[in-house]
């Protein structure tokens, strides 16, 4: 199964998992609107499937130079004020659909993820990188900041001092140094990207598919709370677990030393 758009792909390479394909390779795969709204209704198509159909979304760009090399510069020179706020507003938009969804979604960086481009890698849930990748944040070399959540994002990955430092010098790192502030959760060589990022879905798709949707909730919401809030929220969380099917599958699973069989139920 695949749905047709002029540039992203969205294929399903296995039962449940899919892969979005940022593809505008003559401009190192740039967001302009028309890959934003194809990407916010990829998302929407993802995000109605059933659990059997639709378990976990892989992102990555296309070709071997960029992930994505930024926003299209040439579309927004000529934004207005209110225009701008709108292009931001719906980078934004898409951006926090996408972090909502329900299923583990990874980011596959194959080489420059730039301005918009480290945005969208940093509304996944986690970042594998390939060992030619590059991050950066260079909107103050524009006369501008990062308007699709990097201001946001950026500081909660890596910490304020971190965020300050990338934000406010434009400056672009390599894929060993973002390994090391924490912003990659793993560097492989390029063509062992996409495998590597199927290896941990495969982990994780072994696991209880409802358990892991309500654990990127809970954790997604402690951001947005304060630390009673956030742990009374996860305490909640967890007792409505005990209501599920999978939590009674997996809990006699393991009394009977057998693998569960979840259903996200």
């Amino acid at each position: 199964m695949s749905f047709q758009y002029q540039n992203i792909k969205l294929e399903n390479k296995q039962p449940g998992v899919w892969v979005m394909t940022i593809h505008r390779p003559e401009a190192l795969n740039a967001l302009n609107a028309q890959i934003l709204n194809e990407m916010g209704d990829a998302v929407r198509q993802i995000s109605e499937m059933s659990f059997e159909d639709a378990r976990a979304l892989i992102i990555t760009g296309s070709g071997e130079k960029a992930f994505v090399a930024g926003a299209d510069i040439k579309e927004m020179m000529d934004l207005n004020q209110d225009q701008a706020v709108q292009f931001a507003k719906r980078g934004q938009s898409v951006f926090y659909e996408m972090n909502l969804l329900k299923i583990p979604v990874i980011a596959a960086v194959n080489g420059f993820a730039l301005g918009g481009g480290l945005e969208l890698a940093l509304a996944c849930d986690f970042i594998i990188a390939s060992e030619n990748a590059k991050f950066g944040l260079p909107e103050v070399s524009l006369g501008l900041i990062p308007g699709f959540g990097g201001t946001v994002r950026l500081t909660r990955a890596v910490g304020i001092r971190r965020a300050r430092e990338l934000t406010m010098s434009g400056e672009m790192i390599n894929a060993t140094q973002a390994l090391q502030m924490g912003l990659v959760n793993y560097v492989v060589p390029l063509a062992e990207l996409l495998p590597a990022a199927l290896q941990k879905l495969e982990l994780i798709l072994s696991r209880s598919p409802l358990a892991v949707a309500e654990s990127k909730k809970s954790i997604n919401q402690a951001f947005d709370l304060a630390t009673e809030e956030a742990l009374q929220n996860e305490a909640q969380i967890f007792g409505m677990l005990f209501t599920s099917s999978d939590t009674r599958e997996g809990t006699k699973a393991f009394v009977e030393k057998r693998k569960p069989l979840f259903t996200g139920e």
